[in-house]
């Protein structure tokens, strides 16, 4: 986890899930902090058995996310993984559905 100036923040998740669900990307401190919030959505990936996916959805202040997020999946994750885009949120933020293989 990265070093931080604020309290460090609640967990994504803390359990895993063997079903489909939405991992919430959209707090403040994920504006606040586009590496938080990166590393949020890697966990989330980590806690989402394989044969189900998880929505990531991301703050609209660090813009569409395959600026920043798709890359990071992939090193994180290479071929274990498949997203797509879904949408952007009426709120500004962004879908990604991440497939676990």
């Amino acid at each position: 986890m990265s070093q931080h100036d604020h309290e460090t923040p609640d967990p994504v998740t803390d359990r895993v899930h063997d079903n489909s669900w939405s991992a919430n990307l959209e707090g403040p401190e994920h504006a606040a902090d586009r590496e938080l919030l990166v590393e949020q959505g890697i966990e989330a990936v980590e806690h989402t058995t394989a044969g189900n996916h998880v929505n990531l959805v991301t703050h609209g202040d660090h813009g569409h996310p395959e600026t920043y997020l798709y890359d990071a999946l992939d090193r994180e994750f290479g071929d274990d993984v498949e997203w797509e885009y879904v949408e952007q949120c009426g709120c500004g933020g962004h879908v990604v559905r991440v497939h676990v293989n």
